[in-house]
């Protein structure tokens, strides 16, 4: 492995660390009063549609920030990991989203955007993120028609929220990783970090 490669990584662990012994990474206690707790729920509860190897669904969604976003806009240029998560105000997602912000070089380093993608209105979305600060990725809403992308991609609950799932996708559109995770857990750094490096070998 480079030199630069094994930096990447070593950063990565140390993140994960981090992350792994934190919560809501210094937000306010307002926002914390805020958060509604869902309990335990099943870990997952549907059945994947796609696969590694396969070409990503292509998709168009609104963003948060204002107009609106396709899958196919980075291919060529970027790679991209898809971040589902189930839903605003709920205690492991206001984890997540806040951590990837301390792990944005490493995106950067290997030439990926992370899109981020919940079942919840623009409004709910809008309100939820400005409490989270700065994100320095795209929050999309996959509200209507409901759950559309999550149940392409097969990770959409009977209950209507998404599975909490990571799709990584190189730059030519295609699918290198899956993880559909424990919805009652926070999915490991180290996994996107690993996978990412791959992508650039």
């Amino acid at each position: 492995m480079k030199k630069s490669n094994c930096l990447s990584v070593l950063i990565g662990i140390v993140l994960i660390f981090f992350l792994g012994t934190t919560s809501s990474y210094g937000l306010s206690d307002v926002f914390k009063d805020n958060i509604y707790d869902p309990k335990k729920l099943k870990p997952t509860d549907s059945v994947l549609k796609v696969k590694t190897g396969d070409s990503a669904p292509d998709f168009t969604l609104p963003a948060v920030s204002g107009g609106k976003i396709s899958l196919s806009r980075y291919v060529g240029k970027k790679n991209v990991v898809i971040s589902f998560v189930p839903a605003a105000w709920t205690p492991v997602c206001s984890d997540q989203w806040p951590g990837y912000g301390i792990v944005k070089s490493i995106f950067d380093k290997n030439d990926a955007i992370l899109l981020g993608i919940t079942v919840d209105n623009i409004p709910t979305l809008f309100a939820w993120t400005n409490q989270m600060g700065d994100l320095w990725f795209p929050v999309l809403s996959d509200f209507w028609p409901h759950g559309r992308v999550a149940d392409t991609y097969g990770v959409l609950r009977s209950d209507g929220v998404a599975e909490r799932a990571l799709f990584i996708i190189d730059k030519k559109g295609i699918i290198h990783y899956i993880d559909v995770h424990d919805i009652n857990k926070r999915p490991r750094l180290e996994s996107i970090v690993r996978e990412l490096e791959k992508l650039n070998k």
